[in-house]
């Protein structure tokens, strides 16, 4: 019987775990050419090398993504949520607690939100950390169905040993992202868990199927809520609905014109942000208790800068969030945003809180906005650095330390280099790259 996993297929199903394990034991050593990765499914390779390079540890347990609390708000708002009970029917019949398998739904980050199914293979699934709030990209734990299939927008199967992570080794799983059935945006990701079971053909029918089944019913409700609103009324004209975000998050890290991107009822929009807006909304979402015309003004365009300077750039900002949702933008007395938004840096802050070193300096792009010289950019691009590189002193293991060496932040710093080089072995082939570093910079 051929391997479900192996690229060749003379190879039985026990001697292609051995050669996958042995692959993956290879490649996180970074020996990126060992000819046994060449046994592994090009699909699983691709994913296990982008996990690599994105410094993603081959063991732990995923970040949690959500509090309860913002757990519950966000899932009761989210796209999926109104087809839940549809994939129920199809993934779970009968008694969900005795299915044998797992059914998870993850939105379009991976973060799992509804994790349903066997009750006895949910207790031991929950020992690695596959539990709702908890973040599956490839980004966070490397090769799995949700995370896998999501970075490459189609159906994936994941057999055991192909797990990047080696606590999710013993697990097989099927997922398939569900698209926007309008715009074709991902909106989130259905995975099924469990034995082999989970990962037969005819596994990957069902949940591929169930996908579907799921931006159908997404449609049809679409278009009859349409319907609905274009009938006759007699009633008093109502205004054009307004979209309520129910998700904002702005990328600043490593990018001059921030990326803002919000989730509404039914969709997702994502606009770039001109440099003077982004120093704005980054600083509101710094400062959530709010800031007066004139404090705004100084942290903005620098100190005694009147506040008559900053309010037609306020005019013409709240012009363009109305565009894409009323809730977003800010309100006066003090300025202050009413909702919720989310940055990326603050991401890398959190982690850092949690001790996830590994995933934050995977998640640090850059500094935060790094062309702007705006007086509160500065002061919160200079905590995030400083809390960044605290913690590669204080608490970061020695593989850690060695990856923040090579960005552009640890490159030229001499502690930084000396740490590093007083954790490594005497005879590590490391040594000689870090004196070399250091003597040029002592020169």
């Amino acid at each position: 019987m051929p391997s479900p996993w192996s690229s060749s297929r003379d190879v039985s199903p026990e001697m292609s775990r051995l050669l996958i394990e042995r692959a993956h034991e290879e490649l996180v050593a970074g020996n990126l050419d060992d000819t046994r990765l060449q046994q592994v499914r090009p699909l699983v390779r691709a994913s296990w090398q982008r996990a690599w390079h994105g410094r993603v540890g081959a063991e732990g347990r995923p970040p949690l993504a959500f509090t309860p609390e913002a757990l519950e708000e966000y899932r009761t708002g989210h796209p999926l949520a109104g087809a839940m009970d549809l994939i129920r029917g199809l993934l779970l019949p009968g008694s969900p607690e005795d299915s044998g398998v797992i059914v998870a739904v993850g939105d379009h980050a991976g973060r799992l939100l509804w994790v349903e199914g066997d009750l006895q293979q949910r207790m031991l699934s929950g020992e690695m950390g596959f539990v709702e709030g908890a973040n599956w990209s490839e980004a966070a734990v490397g090769t799995s169905a949700p995370g896998t299939a999501l970075a490459l927008g189609e159906a994936v199967q994941i057999h055991q040993a192909e797990h990047y992570n080696r606590l999710v080794q013993p697990w097989s799983c099927t997922a398939a992202p569900v698209f926007d059935p309008e715009t074709r945006r991902i909106l989130g990701v259905i995975d099924v868990t469990g034995g082999a079971e989970a990962a037969t053909p005819q596994a990957r029918m069902l949940v591929d199927a169930t996908a579907r089944a799921v931006e159908s019913e997404l449609l049809v409700a679409r278009l009859r809520a349409r319907a609905e609103a274009s009938a006759p009324s007699r009633s008093a004209p109502r205004r054009p609905p307004r979209t309520a975000a129910q998700r904002a998050r702005l990328q600043v890290l490593g990018r001059d014109r921030a990326r803002l991107e919000v989730d509404g009822d039914d969709s997702e929009t994502v606009v770039e942000l001109s440099a003077r807006h982004a120093e704005i909304l980054l600083t509101l979402a710094v400062h959530r208790q709010g800031l007066s015309a004139e404090r705004l003004a100084e942290l903005i365009y620098g100190e005694g800068s009147p506040a008559d300077t900053l309010r037609p750039e306020m005019v013409r900002l709240r012009k363009v969030l109305d565009r894409l949702s009323p809730d977003l933008a800010p309100q006066s007395r003090p300025y202050r945003l009413t909702v919720p938004l989310e940055t990326d840096a603050h991401d890398v802050l959190s982690l850092l809180d949690r001790g996830a070193h590994r995933v934050a300096l995977s998640a640090y792009r850059g500094p935060v906005l790094p062309d702007s010289v705006a007086p509160g950019v500065d002061e919160f691009r200079e905590e995030v650095r400083a809390a960044l590189r605290e913690a590669m002193l204080s608490e970061a293991s020695l593989d850690v330390l060695l990856a923040y060496a090579d960005i552009p932040e640890g490159q030229a710093d001499a502690e930084i280099l000396r740490l590093a080089l007083g954790m490594l072995p005497a005879r590590s082939p490391k040594r000689a790259s870090l004196v070399a570093r250091l003597e040029r910079l002592d020169a």
